[in-house]
């Protein structure tokens, strides 16, 4: 791997190398350069082309056909020089752009609301369906125990579909028999991910990775990193977010190690996203929130060299409206201002648990079908929908 500080000083993204013959070499590959789709370089005598956003991936070692770089061939002859730019790219990689917003559904629990109701509204686009687990081994399964189709998580895709709007399945999450611990390979682990995937067509999958089976369990954490990798060989073009907790200074050292994995392995995550909640009760959500977001950034600066703008492209807030479990308070206030934050700095992802509790009921604690706050129907759906 590539030290943090070549690639903060060397990375660029290159541009396409053009040639006067199908025989010319494009320039040679560097591994401190950063490539995007359709970018060319040469290496070992023969010319390949970038598939999707690459660092550090060697095509001579990374062209087979689940691989980032295609070979095209053996080349030679006179190279077009290229100069690659001196600084940083201003642009973000291809990965990692904004997506719509997508507060968490959990059909089947505190009083699900009809997905038309909710989408007529408030105007939002999409949903963030609680959770695929594990049953009978390594297989996906809603919940653990419902499979995939014919249920009230299925029915509850349709009819989001049907209003207009679409999903991202949340794989795992704090409780429940999880994939990770039970697909024994990273290749397992894809399948079941691709499984999810090909039921639905879906665009996007994330892996909501917590507590002591998944996140704290580093052969466990290893594992959904190279499994997420084969993913995005598989589907470039369906992005993959892992979703994990934080403190109010950024990931944890879990987290932290976590992010670092993923480079070291270049899993190629698109976008890396915050829990932050539950904080043991702090006042200030949205002071806490801002700094969980910055120390993400900075985390995801130094590990893949990333400008401000690159780091903010790759990750996402999952808060949580009104009460947390820890009686801290969002209000619809608070969370106009983390929403106008987000899409000041230009994250990914915006989501919040949940669409079931966001509804009023000043004085009703931490329940499922509440906020536990005085407020409108869906506000925050609502405040969602203008990321």
């Amino acid at each position: 791997m590539t030290s943090v500080g070549a690639v903060g000083a060397a990375a660029a993204i290159l541009p396409m190398a053009t040639s006067n013959a199908a025989v010319a070499c494009a320039p040679a590959w560097s591994a401190s350069a950063v490539y995007v789709k359709d970018n060319v370089a040469s290496q070992n005598g023969h010319n390949y082309t970038a598939k999707w956003w690459t660092q550090n991936e060697s095509p001579a070692t990374n062209s087979s056909q689940w691989a980032v770089w295609i070979d095209n061939g053996v080349c030679g002859g006179t190279t077009n020089p290229t100069t690659p730019p001196t600084t940083n790219p201003t642009t973000p990689p291809s990965t990692g752009t904004k997506m719509a917003a997508a507060p968490y559904i959990y059909p089947g629990w505190g009083n699900p609301p009809a997905p038309s109701t909710v989408v007529n509204a408030t105007g939002i686009k999409a949903f963030t369906m609680a959770f695929v687990l594990a049953s009978n081994g390594c297989n996906p399964a809603w919940d653990g125990s419902s499979g995939l189709t014919g249920g009230a998580h299925a029915s509850t895709i349709a009819a989001i579909r049907a209003a207009g709007a679409d999903v991202v399945p949340s794989i795992g999450g704090w409780s429940g028999n999880k994939l990770g611990p039970n697909c024994s390979t990273p290749e397992a682990l894809a399948g079941a991910y691709q499984k999810v995937i090909d039921t639905f067509q879906l665009k996007a999958i994330d892996v909501d990775i917590e507590n002591t089976d998944e996140f704290e369990n580093y052969a466990v954490a290893d594992r959904i990193v190279d499994a997420l990798k084969i993913v995005k060989q598989r589907n470039p073009g369906v992005k993959t977010i892992l979703t994990f907790g934080t403190t109010t200074t950024g990931p944890n050292a879990h987290g932290v190690r976590l992010i670092q994995q993923a480079k070291a392995k270049g899993a190629n995550i698109d976008v890396f996203t915050q829990m932050p909640f539950d904080f043991s009760g702090h006042s200030d959500m949205y002071a806490a929130t801002v700094g969980a977001t910055e120390g993400l950034k900075n985390v995801l600066k130094s590990t893949f060299g990333y400008t401000d703008a690159q780091a903010y492209s790759h990750m996402g807030i999952s808060g949580m409206n009104g009460l947390s479990d820890q009686q801290e308070v969002t209000s619809v206030e608070t969370w106009t201002r983390i929403r106008d934050y987000a899409t000041s700095k230009g994250l990914a992802r915006f989501a919040f648990w949940a669409v079931n509790r966001d509804r009023g009921c000043a004085g009703g604690g931490v329940v499922s079908n509440c906020s536990g706050i005085a407020q409108a129907d869906w506000a925050f759906t609502r405040v969602s929908a203008g990321f």
